[in-house]
């Protein structure tokens, strides 16, 4: 008989304003892909994520959907037609990435993440985002 794997979920579904702040309390880099409902998450960075999830391994990375009609504190991000991921470190948006550009995308997780690591070890100030 086979043995039944348990299937890990990438991105973290938040879908009203409870969800949202309980997910800023999670320690390390949260990278948020905010979607209007009417055109769904970004399903070209899927895989881009999950590449990046095996070859880091680390558990302060974490990825999630966020539908910005639904939430208050994404009331900014609601009738753009484009791909926006937003970068959270203690509850702070410490980067934006407009647009689905892998390369980017990819350049900044794990540079916020390495800064992340840095400041959960050292103490160190993180750079926030202002106005975005």
């Amino acid at each position: 008989m086979a043995a039944k794997r348990k299937e890990v979920v990438l991105q973290i579904n938040i879908n009203n304003q409870e969800l949202w702040e309980e997910m800023l309390c999670l320690k390390g880099l949260i990278v948020v892909d905010a979607f209007q409902a009417w055109c769904g998450p970004c399903k070209t960075v899927v895989d881009l994520f999950q590449k990046i999830r095996n070859e880091v391994g680390s558990d302060l990375l974490h990825f999630a959907v966020a539908e910005v009609d639904s939430i208050d504190a994404l009331e900014k991000y609601r009738g753009k037609c484009e791909p926006v991921f937003l970068f959270y470190a203690r509850g702070e948006l410490v980067a934006v990435v407009r647009g689905a550009n892998a390369p980017l995308l990819q350049k900044t997780i794990l540079e916020r993440l390495a800064a992340e690591k840095e400041a959960l070890e050292r103490g160190g100030e993180r750079a926030v985002v202002i106005g975005r």
